[in-house]
């Protein structure tokens, strides 16, 4: 009950459509609608690209660009919590790992064109980003063991110098000046998608297209290893639908 308080009081500082994006969510689970269509479909129909919801700030669009579904589909399934299958919940909002074999093209009509597509510049500049540094810094790793030498931090400068021209922390600093953000010794999880989402942007803008080309080629390829099984925001990494969007 006290829960329940606590969302409803929290409720009165939405916007008039996410507040309807959520009642619309209650009743259609309620009504016999499957909980990961509704939440889809409340996905769709949610407007704040930015909250503070219980003294967490959540950003859903990175760099007025990247929608970070997760994100959202984290914050809606907290009002339902007591409505959902708690595995089938956690597989999704953890590892994306739909309960329905929703193919791309569907997935796009239950959340709307515009946040699709917002969903594969997140996927492409903050998740395949990601990946490309994994795979990189996994090369490095390999022939400095082949060679007998083996230092983390190093091998992680050198994945960004292969990758980006510079070390993390010389990019970082210049991501903050553009930004006009503090140069602070730590950072938090949204301003390293940011980041991340900044890296990408400038390893287009920097990096020749044959090379933008590999690199993307071998972060998919990445992905579509550790993603086996995961469901329709996993396998959209090999699916034409995405590649068009390059």
């Amino acid at each position: 009950m006290a829960d329940k308080a606590k969302q409803l009081k929290s409720s009165k500082s939405l916007s008039a459509s996410d507040a309807e994006a959520i009642r619309r969510l209650e009743q259609a689970i309620i009504s016999g609608k499957h909980w990961c269509l509704a939440l889809l479909e409340a996905i769709g129909q949610w407007g704040s690209v930015e909250e503070n919801h219980n003294g967490r700030v959540y950003r859903y669009l990175i760099a007025d660009e990247a929608f970070d579904w997760q994100l959202l589909a984290e914050r809606l399934c907290e009002v339902v919590d007591d409505l959902l299958p708690v595995e089938e919940k956690n597989a999704l909002i953890f590892h994306g790992r739909p309960p329905l074999d929703l193919n791309p093209q569907q997935v796009k009509e239950l959340i709307g064109s515009s946040k699709y597509h917002q969903y594969l510049n997140y996927f492409y500049g903050i998740t395949v980003e990601k990946a490309l540094i994994w795979a990189v810094q996994d090369e490095v790793n390999k022939e400095r063991w082949l060679s007998g030498y083996s230092k983390e931090s190093d091998a992680t400068n050198e994945a960004y110098r292969r990758t980006y021209g510079a070390t993390k922390t010389a990019l970082l600093k210049r991501f903050r000046r553009e930004k006009s953000y503090p140069q602070l010794r730590s950072i938090t999880l949204t301003e390293l998608k940011e980041f991340t989402y900044w890296l990408f942007k400038y390893r287009l803008n920097h990096c020749d297209k044959a090379k933008v080309a590999s690199d993307t080629k071998k972060a998919l390829e990445q992905l579509k290893h550790q993603w086996a099984g995961r469901g329709f925001f996993g396998v959209l990494a090999t699916e034409g639908l995405i590649a068009d969007h390059l």
